[in-house]
């Protein structure tokens, strides 16, 4: 087996530990968090926000740094922050401590996403990378999963202040399993005297030793690089109020019982697993444009279902249908390799991710907004469908392919 594959996995473990738990385990804890601490739907945006402002001061630096450096170093300081980070917000008492613990995981978590998603374009050609990406995201999908499933029965265990013991549990695995990943990662074939998986034959050469200024021009030169931004921005700013604030439509507003939440939940996560393969691989095939159109207006039907309908049945479809397009960033880290080639794919992810985040950090805070100022989820809900059918007009802008810049 090709060691490109070792490393695709290692990617996987690895975003699962910063982007899973780092991340989407918020949404199955925010509802106990917010009545504990007496916190409002506001408030809980914020917080979900103040994670995004550490994922933005820190998504296009630790791109470039992996650029240069190598992404092994970055990811590797990276998830020691992020667990930490988590440990410390189980001792919350105040939405205060609660904002600063989470900015300190986005930053974390920022330093680990970027260089993962990214590194199957060091490791792959251009016509495999599509797949490798689909199984790094894998790690997204799991962390879905076992949020969505362990931490409810895990709350409900520990009693009033299970929410505390959640987070507890996932800072300390988190710590040590970083050191598992750093054992396991390789920055390029050169380090294992191998070379891309699906390269032909020919004289191997190691790869060039690039300098921060010019990593920074070539990229910021490049136009798909910006493309693939207004097109990432739709995505960043939707799919955050919708999954933010899902489980808490689902408790708070249609009277569901947390533990049916939580298996909702964990159904994006399942469904989102065969999702991303299925896209990578499609894409690698169609090119990034149409299956990132694709995904969009699928996107955009699962945010309008419980914008217009209420109901279980609705609640599973529209859970099913996301996870189905949860998929837009293995396109986006696909589409970066193929933009400025695997070594500065990192940079480009980071500059792409950036803009992301810029979105992250207002879809919460708006979302929690319209939650207090209507009284319903729907609203936002509405809105996410619009900004997503927008995504899928931005999409047609992308290059048809995926051939790699030399």
């Amino acid at each position: 087996m090709h060691y490109a594959w070792v490393i695709t996995f290692t990617a996987a473990l690895v975003v699962l530990f910063a982007h899973g738990f780092g991340r989407m385990s918020y949404s199955v804890i925010l509802p106990f968090m917010k009545d504990h601490l007496s916190l409002t739907y506001t408030q809980v945006g914020l917080i979900a926000t103040g994670n995004f402002i550490g994922y933005l001061l820190f998504t296009t630096f630790g791109g470039f740094l992996a650029a240069r450096f190598g992404p092994r170093k970055v990811v590797s300081v990276s998830l020691l922050v992020t667990g930490l980070s988590l440990f410390l917000t189980g001792f919350s008492n105040s939405f205060s401590f609660a904002f600063v613990t989470r900015l300190i995981t986005g930053a974390g978590n920022g330093g680990c996403f970027v260089p993962m998603m990214s590194l199957p374009a060091a490791w792959f050609v251009a016509r495999k990378r599509g797949l490798a990406m689909g199984i790094v995201n894998i790690g997204v999908c799991m962390g879905l999963v076992l949020s969505g499933l362990l931490l409810p029965y895990c709350i409900n265990y520990f009693g009033p202040e299970g929410w505390r013991y959640a987070w507890y549990l996932m800072g300390a695995g988190v710590f040590i399993c970083s050191f598992v990943c750093y054992g396991l990662l390789r920055n390029n074939p050169h380090e294992k005297g191998l070379r891309m998986y699906g390269e032909g034959g020919g004289e191997q050469s190691p790869p060039q030793v690039i300098t921060l200024f010019a990593a920074f021009r070539r990229v910021m030169g490049e136009s798909e690089v910006w493309k693939l931004g207004c097109v990432y921005f739709m995505f960043g700013f939707s799919y955050m109020i919708y999954l933010t604030f899902f489980v808490a439509y689902l408790t708070k507003e249609i009277g569901m019982n947390p533990a049916e939440a939580g298996r909702i939940f964990a159904i994006i996560g399942i469904v989102a697993i065969f999702g991303g393969l299925l896209w990578g691989a499609v894409s690698d095939v169609i090119g990034r444009r149409y299956a990132c159109v694709s995904i969009y207006l699928v996107l955009a039907f699962s945010y309008a279902l419980p914008g217009f309908f209420r109901g279980p049945v609705v609640s599973y479809l529209s859970a099913t249908m996301f996870g189905i397009a949860f998929s837009v960033p293995v396109l986006m880290a696909a589409a970066a390799g193929d933009a400025v080639g695997g070594q500065l794919a990192p940079a480009a992810l980071g500059v792409i991710t950036l803009i992301f985040a810029i979105a992250q950090i207002f879809g919460p805070f708006v979302g929690g907004s319209i939650k207090d100022a209507t009284g319903t989820f729907t609203y936002a809900f509405m809105l996410c469908a619009a900004i997503a059918l927008v995504g899928a007009l931005c999409s047609l802008l992308l290059k048809k392919g995926a051939s790699e810049r030399p």
